[in-house]
């Protein structure tokens, strides 16, 4: 390790029925909120070890979340924590998920992922802490850490200037077509929802953006559907307690055996009247079929109106075909 040890958490829960959908597979929602759970309270305890201001590591990022194997009812997830970076204001964790069969005792990996947290004064909220430096095993390690800050800040940027925004749905929609399967959730922001400084935590909209993908998925396949990844989450903007949240859904691309949701989640404040609508989160999620032994199904193809699904789905594209060559180079590293 390289921090303290006392401060990484291990954090053991058993998989519940009320953590998973009908056929006992756990929801991704329930796992993307246990690591950010993890990642929350090693950075804030890492942060909290130099003198000055009390601060809450605030969520701003997570990077591609593998779902490597599900997770089913009766499993128990260990999820571990590690700061594998820090800058001058910002700190990567990577967490893990392993689970563990209690009958058998059989363990594996379940999940990764990496976020990137930004320390906020407990006394002002907008004030951003320093964050105290970790030691390297080896100068390439923190170099190749820099590479990863400097990529993230780069893509942060990029997408906040790329903002789509949502379509209405159209009256009776096609089957297979974008607008059938697209949904929304509309969520009030409650004090349980909400971290010390009454912004909600992101691992609870990062729960509901899974929830919204779930159902886009189940509508367009109407089959066992689970989560097999997600881009990076960007935070453009905090949501605070007493807002009202929509989370909305479409599919973007689809292939054989896989489909990619772009979830966007909008917040406005229910008590001032006059504040505008504004973009809080985005992500691109990816699902795919499963029937009754687990073992992934044809996806139906996506019927494509207009220029804008088009250009959606080409984009989609791109994006399944690189992930599809990391993936192969990874296997091919490995062999």
């Amino acid at each position: 390790m390289r921090i303290n040890t006392s401060s990484a958490p291990h954090i053991p829960r058993l998989m519940r029925p009320d953590d998973a959908n009908i056929v006992g597979n756990v929801h991704g929602g329930m796992i993307l909120k246990m690591i950010e759970e993890a990642g929350c309270i090693i950075g804030t305890r890492h942060c909290n070890t130099q003198n000055g201001d009390r601060c809450l590591a605030a969520l701003v990022r997570v990077e591609k979340t593998e779902f490597l194997f599900p997770m089913f009812i009766g499993e128990v997830a260990h999820v571990t924590a590690e700061i594998t970076y820090t800058s001058k204001h910002s700190l990567e964790v990577q967490v893990k998920v392993i689970a563990e069969n209690l009958l058998t005792g059989a363990k594996k990996l379940a999940n990764k992922a990496a976020l990137w947290y930004v320390p906020c004064s407990l006394a002002n909220v907008e004030k951003i802490m320093d964050v105290p430096p970790i030691k390297y095993a080896t100068a390439e390690e923190e170099e190749q850490g820099r590479k990863r800050y400097e990529a993230q800040k780069l893509e942060r940027l990029e997408t906040k200037a790329r903002i789509d925004e949502v379509v209405p749905l159209p009256p009776n929609p096609e089957q297979y077509t974008v607008g059938f399967s697209q949904s929304s959730l509309i969520h009030l922001v409650a004090p349980s929802d909400c971290t010390l400084h009454n912004n909600v935590h992101g691992g609870v909209t990062m729960k509901l953006m899974d929830e919204v993908a779930g159902i886009v998925a189940f509508r367009h396949c109407n089959t066992n559907i689970v989560t097999a990844s997600v881009e990076a989450i960007n935070f453009h903007r905090k949501i605070h307690k007493g807002c009202v949240v929509t989370v909305t859904g479409r599919l973007t691309f689809v292939s054989d055996k896989s489909m990619e949701i772009e979830v966007l989640v909008d917040a406005s404040s229910l008590m001032e009247a006059k504040k505008q609508k504004y973009r809080a989160v985005s992500a691109f999620f990816t699902f795919i079929s499963l029937d009754k032994d687990n073992k992934p199904l044809p996806v139906p193809a996506l019927k494509i109106e207009g220029e804008e699904e088009q250009r959606r789905f080409e984009e989609g594209k791109a994006r399944y075909l690189q992930n599809k060559a990391k993936r192969l180079a990874n296997k091919e590293r490995h062999q």
